[in-house]
């Protein structure tokens, strides 16, 4: 199993802004996306669907490990 981590960032910012976001939610979408692309500054995104959040497209944003989250959201915007 890999082992995760957060950013400060996504500890200090993100969980106190979005407090209805699940680490484990991230972590699920990092082992089963349904897209995952490169993004600038040496980071992923990777998206998936959160059954329990009423089938919400959440967005993860990790560094260029894949295994440090650094930020999370809905994205209603997605396309696949």
């Amino acid at each position: 199993m890999n082992d995760y981590k957060f950013t400060d960032y996504f500890e200090q910012k993100v969980l106190l802004k979005r407090p209805y976001l699940k680490k484990e939610w991230c972590i699920r979408i990092l082992e089963n996306p349904i897209k995952m692309e490169s993004q600038e500054h040496n980071r992923f995104r990777f998206w998936g669907i959160i059954k329990e959040f009423d089938n919400r497209v959440l967005r993860v944003v990790t560094l260029e490990d894949r295994q440090t989250i650094h930020n999370a959201f809905p994205d209603r915007g997605f396309k696949p």
